[in-house]
């Protein structure tokens, strides 16, 4: 029966994540670059700007708008970060890494749309909590015959959350901790459980501040390593990069434990596992960016699409720079193994450990961010009364997702992922005139002028 099961899985992510899905993702990202005069590339350095200037927080939220995007990378700098670049190379190639790049750069658009959306149509809930995201600007900007695509985003998000961002995060820990310092998978579930219930039982503040520390600390960390092993190689850079790119355009052949790769290989697995570590045009961050402090939707999205650079431009391109400079994307590893033999041929002896630790707090860092987003989806479901609950709940569940197999439970996430992906793809088209017109707005005002 499982195995069945998971055939039928395997079938219905051939199909959800198939051309049309990828080809939706990047015909949206490319239609709101350009209907946005490629105002994201362009923005960029100010952006940094705005978000280091964002740090205190302004105007109407919770949380300060430094802390929303550190909330929303601690959803996306996960094991995607590590496993999913690797996965993307042993697959795909080399090549992988170049649409990698591209779907993310179009990704900041629509990263930035979703968090210009999401403060524009953002409300306050029973507990006096700002609560938003695709269900809320699907609801409250599309007409009622679209209603039913709200709750439908948010019953996906519910149920993926204790998934990709739950179970999934908490078997990564375990077994990472279990293969490196042979730490008790049991142990480390029910520290984890602690460790989480007692950020959650502050609320979205108290995430955001933890985040706030967390997240730059561990990205700072891991990039760090992985700036050292690119100088040890300095002078291989040049080649790599024409390599990476000459395999974007050209099947490569099998070589070592490689088994060789089509262009489309490339293309989809580098297209499929950007989407999956920054989750630009999944719905998923909005919800975070909601909660900000601030005076104007435009100045949540800016910071927002930082989310997509940060995540992919950068960390991701620290993984797939390392593994394909030390060779070892034809050892014929995959995963988060093959990122951990990378930086053990560059820094032996301590290679492994940089993964094995990235990997955990990455992956911790992610429970705490998509428990926000789940039980911002319950919220939306049930209401507030259910957010004790749901916390519990939450906590309860981290310690059998350290120590059961999740094989099915991957299968799973990812076709709810689609499931969230598709609603808010279609509320980010229909509602594109609108993020256009407070772009347009926002950069016509003096004050605004800094950052042309």
């Amino acid at each position: 029966m499982e195995e069945i099961f998971k055939q039928v899985l395997s079938a219905i992510n051939d199909v959800v994540w198939g051309p049309w899905m990828l080809g939706l993702l990047a015909v949206t990202g490319i239609y709101l670059m350009l209907g946005l005069r490629f105002m994201p590339l362009r923005k960029i350095p100010k952006a940094f700007i705005h978000l280091w200037h964002g740090r205190k927080g302004s105007g109407e939220g919770d949380i300060s708008g430094y802390n929303a995007l550190m909330t929303s990378l601690s959803a996306t700098v996960g094991t995607g970060n590590i496993a999913g670049v690797a996965t993307a190379i042993a697959m795909g190639g080399p090549g992988a890494l170049f649409w990698m790049w591209c779907i993310a750069l179009v990704g900041m658009a629509t990263k930035y749309a979703e968090s210009v959306l999401a403060i524009r149509y953002r409300e306050v809930d029973a507990n006096g909590e700002y609560v938003g995201g695709p269900m809320y600007y699907i609801k409250n900007g599309l007409s009622s015959k679209w209603r039913w695509m709200a709750g439908t985003f948010a019953f996906f998000g519910m149920v993926a959350g204790f998934g990709i961002g739950n179970t999934v995060q908490a078997n990564s820990v375990a077994e990472v901790l279990a293969n490196n310092y042979h730490l008790d998978k049991t142990l480390t579930g029910f520290v984890i459980a602690a460790l989480v219930g007692a950020v959650l039982l502050g609320g979205i503040q108290r995430i955001g501040a933890v985040a706030g520390k967390l997240v730059p600390f561990m990205a700072i960390a891991y990039v760090g390593a992985g700036l050292v092993i690119i100088l040890l190689h300095i002078t291989d850079l040049p080649s790599a990069i024409a390599q990476i790119v000459e395999a974007a355009f050209n099947p490569v052949s099998a070589t070592g434990g490689f088994a060789g790769a089509t262009v489309w290989a490339a293309i989809r697995y580098g297209v499929a596992r950007g989407v999956f570590s920054n989750e630009a045009g999944l719905g998923s961050a909005p919800i975070a960016h909601a909660c900000a402090q601030t005076k104007h939707p435009v100045d949540q999205g800016l910071i927002g699409m930082l989310g997509t650079f940060i995540d992919t431009i950068i960390i991701c391109s620290i993984t797939g720079l390392v593994i394909v400079l030390t060779g070892a994307w034809q050892s014929g590893e995959n995963g988060a193994t093959l990122s951990s033999h990378a930086f053990s041929l560059a820094l032996p002896g301590i290679g492994q450990h940089v993964v094995a630790i990235g990997l955990a707090l990455f992956a911790f860092t992610t429970l705490l961010g998509w428990s926000v987003y789940s039980e911002k989806c319950t919220v939306y479901l049930f209401g507030v009364k259910y957010v004790a609950l749901f916390r519990l709940f939450w906590v309860l569940v981290i310690p059998m997702g350290a120590v059961f197999s999740l094989d099915n439970v991957w299968l799973l996430a990812d076709t709810l992922n689609a499931m969230m992906a598709l609603p808010n793809l279609i509320a980010l088209l229909l509602l594109s005139p609108v993020v256009f017109k407070l772009t347009r707005e926002f950069f016509q005002q003096p004050e605004s002028r800094d950052l042309d």
